[in-house]
């Protein structure tokens, strides 16, 4: 080994890599370093940004209850932007304490960190004990109580909004999953989009279904909850879509048969995957496409999958015409409408 190979690191590096270790800075200290009254001008900075954090979680909880979601989009708009607001100066005022704590507050100087290998001895765990006391003294968070407790504070808090918004899961479903309005006897109508009113209703008579046509329907009677809100979650559930094709075509299930009416069938209009809408009927294929994931139902089948990620066919709802024509349900769907979950049984 030659003279220059046992010279220090900069001269090793001047050699191997053409460029002599500039070393470290001059270290300059700073304002805080130097002169108590700009630590205590700095301490209460950061102590400001921290109550700044709890005052935006506080405000994200008020606003939350003072402008609840409605069904306009201006409420929607006004209830997003309020506890929008009130996470984000939350969430931005604890940063903004956390980084100009350290960059003002706590020790200020260089030093180099030599990698070891962590084997969990003793002396390893005694050392890492020391320097979580190093970290303590340097942070300065064991002699600034201010700082300790508004932090602590903030921290605290910050979790309750993400808390708060469970409450938007609403109640436990119970049965909810399991029934929708459809029932017997009740008429299938034309869905008239938005909330459905009973003015708006217009059922639908066998002859007006042609072979090839496909109707969006709901029950009969869905408008005449005064609840918006609910009536446009029992409109979410009972969606069907109605097709008729040539009964020749259809290879239905000897104990299905009598669900459908001279070739009009009836499906949940809730993709079996996440929920998605299932409204693209290819006439020429008899094929029902969710337009999210790409999953395929057959009608002709009793909408089984033909193709993408649902596990089961669409839940068909059993219909018949009543005495003056009108197409009715025969009952509920006979299982639960929607995405897959674990009371289900499919093969």
């Amino acid at each position: 080994m030659t003279s220059k190979e046992h010279s220090g690191g900069g001269s090793q590096l001047e050699e191997l890599n053409g460029f002599t270790n500039p070393g470290l800075p001059e270290h300059k200290p700073r304002l805080t370093d130097a002169d108590p009254r700009a630590q205590k001008v700095a301490e209460r900075q950061v102590a400001l940004w921290f109550i700044a954090s709890m005052i935006g979680t506080i405000w994200f909880i008020v606003a939350y209850f003072l402008f609840p979601l409605g069904e306009s989009m201006e409420s929607i708009r006004i209830h997003t932007m309020m506890v929008g607001l009130g996470a984000a100066v939350a969430m931005f005022s604890l940063g903004a304490g956390a980084v100009l704590w350290a960059k003002n507050l706590m020790s200020d100087h260089e030093g180099i960190d030599e990698r070891h290998d962590i084997n969990g001895s003793e002396e390893d765990q005694a050392i890492a004990l020391e320097i979580l006391h190093q970290a303590k003294e340097e942070s300065g968070i064991a002699r600034r109580p201010l700082l300790r407790n508004t932090l602590i504070a903030a921290l605290a808090i910050a979790p309750l909004p993400a808390i708060l918004v469970f409450r938007d899961l609403g109640p436990l479903p119970g049965d909810a999953l399991f029934k929708t309005l459809w029932g017997e006897g009740v008429r299938l109508i034309r869905d008239p989009g938005g909330i459905p009113s009973p003015d708006s209703e217009r059922p639908i008579k066998a002859e007006d279904v042609t072979i090839g046509s496909a109707f969006h329907v709901l029950p009969s009677g869905i408008g005449d909850d005064t609840n918006e809100g609910h009536a446009l979650d029992e409109k979410a559930k009972a969606a069907v879509l109605l097709m008729r094709i040539d009964p020749k075509e259809l290879k239905e299930d000897p104990a299905r048969a009598d669900w459908s009416y001279d070739g009009i069938v009836a499906y949940s209009k809730i993709c079996t995957h996440v929920g998605c809408p299932v409204a693209l009927y290819e006439h020429q294929t008899h094929h029902l496409l969710c337009p999210c994931h790409q999953s395929t139902f057959d009608v002709t089948e009793h909408c089984k999958v033909i193709f993408g990620p649902a596990k089961r066919p669409l839940p068909q709802l059993p219909i018949t015409v009543d005495s003056e024509g009108y197409l009715v349900a025969q009952s509920d769907f006979p299982e639960p409408v929607g995405p897959t979950f674990w009371e289900i049984n499919h093969p």
